[in-house]
């Protein structure tokens, strides 16, 4: 369980490094590029309001692929969820297609590490670590974004900041893990993330014969805290790195056109 705790690690710190790296090159592009569709200074006349920023319909996806259903803008803070949309929420991050592969791809890690090694190798080996980490991804989802945050009425989404700088924002994505809102717009400690995962992992005790120890079981809940704050990191920055790409695209488009001519 170690060697596989401190492979992940080190795979959610080269991510974090590789989101750090890209998020600051694409806020800083957008602080030095000046946004068409808003008037200059001279245009805004006295008893004349500036337009208004217009909230984007968020991406269900990350990269087209990572389930992105938690995430909100600060404005929607004002409606909040009713118990049966959480679970809703949870549901989809549960049962949506990509969380098949994330499990997968954990199984092949286990099976690689040889964790738990009454589960053996081969085909059953594999089939028996799938299914534990898919439980492991579920029971997480359900314990942190609907049980718990229903009965502690605390409200499982993360609300982007979406200005400030590069470090400020990934300050601010970091600490929701330990803060959250409130049904009723205040904030608190996040219950429902840190002690939903460490429930998920003492449950894991039961189907993990060989990890069952107190080490192993911290273990669990460090690796599934990192994960959900290196998730946190990518959505809130998600929307700056999908701008750059569709107008690095553009350019690109407009080039080929003009050198067709």
């Amino acid at each position: 369980m170690a060697h596989f705790q401190l492979l992940a690690g080190r795979v959610c710190a080269a991510a974090f490094v590789g989101v750090l790296l890209i998020s600051r090159t694409v806020v800083a592009q957008q602080q030095q590029t000046p946004k068409p569709d808003d008037p200059p200074p001279s245009a805004i006349t006295p008893g004349t309001l500036a337009p208004s920023p217009t909230t984007e319909t968020q991406d269900k996806r990350i990269f087209g692929v990572l389930p992105n259903y938690r995430t909100a803008e600060t404005e929607a803070a004002s409606q909040p969820l009713t118990t049966w949309q959480k679970f809703i929420i949870a549901a989809k991050d549960s049962f949506d297609w990509p969380i098949y592969f994330v499990s997968g791809g954990f199984a092949a890690l286990y099976q690689l590490e040889n964790q738990n090694p009454s589960f053996g190798q081969g085909l059953k080996g594999y089939a028996h670590r799938y299914v534990t980490s898919y439980g492991d991804q579920t029971i997480g989802n359900m314990m942190t974004e609907a049980i718990l945050p229903a009965l502690l009425r605390e409200d499982p989404r993360y609300f982007r900041k979406a200005h400030g700088g590069t470090w400020s924002r990934m300050g601010y994505a970091a600490s929701r893990i330990v803060i959250t809102r409130t049904d009723a717009g205040g904030t608190m400690f996040n219950f429902s993330e840190v002690l939903g995962n460490g429930i998920t992992a003492a449950v894991g005790s039961a189907y993990y014969p060989q990890a069952r120890d107190f080490d192993d079981t911290m273990q669990r809940w460090y690796t599934q805290l990192l994960t959900d704050a290196f998730s946190q990191e990518l959505k809130e920055f998600w929307p700056d790195i999908k701008r750059h790409m569709k107008h690095r695209n553009n350019g690109v488009n407009a080039s080929d056109s003009n050198g067709g001519h």
